[in-house]
């Protein structure tokens, strides 16, 4: 029953959370370096720099067309040599590297090749989401924080190793599914929330977010508030 009750609370704290992100206002931009950022008090604040630029209506989407209200944005550029017809069609022969898609209430305020105005200020709280740095294949230990095996007499090679990977009981003599070892780590889509912004600079186009942002340079963020 308690399984049951969790499942419901998740499925409304889902719903409430999709239906919340219908009247935020978004951004979009590529994470650049950290700096340092003084209030008006004097206070210094860890501060990741956000590169903005032309957010460019690509495509409305309708209940009536398309079963929801979305608007559909192209953010950077890219070689035209590296845009199949189709898409660069669907672009209106534009060369943007990336499209986003955001839900909305309202759709009767975007137009297709309108610019979308940058309305964050310093003070906002927001949510970002972006793609954390790739690590390669990793062993157990730094993938998990496993501590290998003990530092003993007769212990050669296997300080590092993860040890007993199948089992009896429930297991089977298998290894179950799920089960922590060595493999792939990072590539993941991360979102942070609270995130306060603590200044912008339109002149050169940077959003300067409180903390630290997942990804390297260049990485693709998302900005929810």
């Amino acid at each position: 029953m308690g399984n049951v009750v969790r499942f419901l609370l998740t499925l409304l704290s889902e719903k409430c959370l999709q239906n919340n992100r219908k009247n935020m206002k978004f951004l979009l931009g590529t994470k650049q370096n950290m700096t340092q950022i003084f209030d008006a008090e004097g206070v210094v604040h860890p501060a990741t720099v956000l590169k903005t630029g032309p957010m460019v209506v690509t495509q409305v989407k309708t209940v009536e067309t398309d079963g929801y209200n979305a608007v559909q944005i192209g953010f950077g550029t890219r070689a035209a040599k590296n845009i199949n017809k189709a898409l660069k069609g669907h672009m209106k022969d534009g060369n943007f590297a990336n499209l986003v898609e955001f839900r909305v209430e309202d759709t009767s305020t975007f137009k297709v090749g309108e610019t979308v105005p940058v309305s964050f200020v310093a003070g906002d709280v927001v949510t970002t989401t972006s793609i954390s740095k790739g690590k390669g294949f990793q062993g157990g230990v730094k993938r998990h924080g496993f501590k290998g095996g003990p530092r003993s007499h007769g212990q050669k090679h296997s300080e590092r190793e993860p040890g007993s990977l199948g089992g009896g009981g429930r297991d089977g003599g298998r290894v179950a599914k799920g089960k922590r070892m060595a493999g792939r780590m990072g590539s993941d889509t991360i979102t942070s929330k609270g995130l306060t912004i603590v200044g912008v600079n339109a002149d050169a186009n940077e959003i300067y977010i409180r903390g630290a942002v997942a990804g390297k340079r260049g990485t693709l963020v998302e900005i929810l508030g």
